[in-house]
């Protein structure tokens, strides 16, 4: 029963979770790149929010190093997630490898709530398969769309970026207490550099103030 339920549970995170891919799909092809390269970012990057800061920052203009410095800036807290599950998991060799793949907030999350390690590891692995096949689907569906379209920005899908990522951004604030004064100093970080600096780049400042902020805590 246990066993059906977490599954359950890993299919249901998938389908929500994997409906933003939606939104990545369209917000590739807007950002100018081609169907097969907002596809293989969701292949080979999978971890949602770091790919809508990377076409976010392309789109507006922005160099390589910036958007790929925000992308791993944001991607930079699975590997905390990697060194807190790994003896929950107990993988090693390249069971561990195959798991990196799939270390986002999702899996972790699920895995992170089942004490039992067996549990764990399949609340883990049925969730990461979910939302990375939906997520995948679900990219290809919004990149194929956005192309058909012609023009993205004639339906107003260049804002599909800075709309997913507040999508993504959303259920991290409902937290409340600390998470907000994050978010507010990094959005006024931002804010205050936008005039002055090149697109990508104010994104880059606050996330280096968010981690002082952090550290310092």
């Amino acid at each position: 029963m246990e066993r059906r339920s977490i599954v359950r549970d890993a299919v249901a995170v998938g389908m929500a979770t994997g409906a933003y891919g939606v939104a990545f799909g369209a917000a590739g092809v807007a950002a100018g790149f081609s169907v097969l390269q907002t596809c293989l970012s969701s292949l080979l990057v999978f971890t949602g929010a770091s790919q809508f800061a990377l076409v976010g920052v392309i789109g507006a203009g922005g160099g390589a190093a910036a958007a790929v410095g925000s992308a791993l800036l944001l991607g930079a807290r699975n590997a905390l997630y990697g060194v807190r599950l790994s003896g929950v998991l107990g993988w090693t060799g390249w069971r561990r490898l195959v798991a990196a793949q799939g270390m986002i907030d999702e899996s972790a999350a699920m895995a992170l709530a089942r004490p039992e390690p067996r549990a764990a590891r399949l609340a883990f692995v049925s969730t990461a398969t979910s939302v990375f096949v939906l997520w995948n689907l679900a990219t290809l569906i919004g990149a194929v769309g956005a192309t058909a379209v012609g023009d993205p920005a004639v339906l107003g899908l260049d804002a599909a970026a800075p709309a997913g990522f507040l999508a993504l951004l959303a259920p991290r604030l409902r937290e409340g207490g600390g998470v907000w004064r994050v978010a507010a100093a990094g959005a006024v970080i931002a804010l205050l550099a936008t005039p002055w600096l090149p697109p990508g780049v104010p994104v880059l400042l606050a996330s280096f103030g968010v981690l002082v902020a952090v550290r310092t805590r």
